[in-house]
């Protein structure tokens, strides 16, 4: 820039433009959840592991809104959707392998560092496959109500069962057992398991029922608050017992739409890992902000 077009106020009021409040309140949200993934980390190592896993699910729940916040008020950008994803690799992938490593895994030496480590790198393998992937043109229709693979907020959420099991007082699972099962989650989590997104349904609710929507809203906040290990360990093996019927959902869909289509096409397989050629095709228009490259 030469210092005449620095003096140009056209180009100073270009580059120094005021930035909208809705623009900002999405990504402020998105800094708290890191704050709260951060601060489980300096918990779990202080040995209050009730505190972190409280600071994760209260990550996860901010992560559940920033992007609706961001939504309706009309503030997604791009700069938002780069720091959501590290956000969610810094909370659902780094944050609960090192509790789990704080908490147990440490008792199995390197082995159970490696546990603690796949898991964290699966959780931002599976972030950069659905950041390549959301735009792919191949994908049936239906195939958006589903995600490739357990979500990163889910994976972390359910990999901490054992301390839930051990906050209700049933015993502390061998350190070998929780080690195997945190390498079963990473797993599910880069696998190609087709599992409900839920973001795609409009969900209405009719007049009569929207009285009892907020009771029940009210009553599990409740129950989360007051039996906090109950319901995360029912809430947990429910998920993990229904991942069967995405998969089952997904097959009906695709034998559907084959048998509406034209003879002879092929049932589309379950959404696949990015490929070369995905990776190198510019982004197509979406809903959702394109990313930074």
């Amino acid at each position: 820039m030469t210092p005449y077009e620095y003096k140009d106020p056209d180009v100073r009021r270009r580059r120094f433009r005021p930035i909208p409040v809705r623009m900002l309140v999405p990504n402020v949200i998105t800094l708290l959840a890191i704050c709260a993934g951060l601060t489980s980390i300096r918990l779990s190592i202080e040995g209050r592991m009730s505190l972190a896993v409280y600071a994760i699910v209260f990550a996860a729940a901010l992560d559940g809104i920033d992007g609706r916040v961001a939504r309706i008020l009309k503030g997604q950008s791009k700069f938002g959707a780069e720091l959501d994803s590290l956000a969610d690799f810094v909370n659902f992938g780094v944050a609960p392998g090192l509790m789990l490593y704080f908490w147990q895994l440490h008792e199995l030496g390197n082995a159970g560092w490696i546990a603690a480590m796949v898991f964290a790198i699966s959780g931002g393998l599976r972030l950069a496959r659905f950041n390549a992937t959301m735009d792919d043109p191949n994908k049936p229709a239906f195939a958006a109500n589903f995600f490739t693979g357990v979500p990163a907020p889910a994976g972390a959420i359910t990999v901490l069962l054992p301390i839930y099991v051990a906050f209700l007082d049933l015993g502390r699972l061998p350190a070998s057992v929780t080690a195997a099962y945190t390498l079963l989650i990473a797993f599910l989590m880069v696998s190609r398991l087709p599992v409900f997104s839920g973001k795609t349904k409009r969900m209405r609710v009719p007049p009569e029922l929207v009285l009892p929507a907020f009771v029940a809203v009210i009553v599990f906040i409740a129950l989360l608050i007051a039996y906090p290990w109950h319901v995360l360990s029912i809430g947990t093996v429910l998920y993990l017992l229904a991942l069967p019927l995405g998969y089952k959902s997904y097959r009906d869909q695709a034998r559907a739409m084959e048998a509406a289509g034209p003879s002879g096409g092929e049932v589309p397989s379950p959404p696949s890992a990015p490929t070369l050629a995905n990776l190198s095709e510019p982004p197509h228009d979406d809903d959702r902000p394109g990313r930074l490259h």
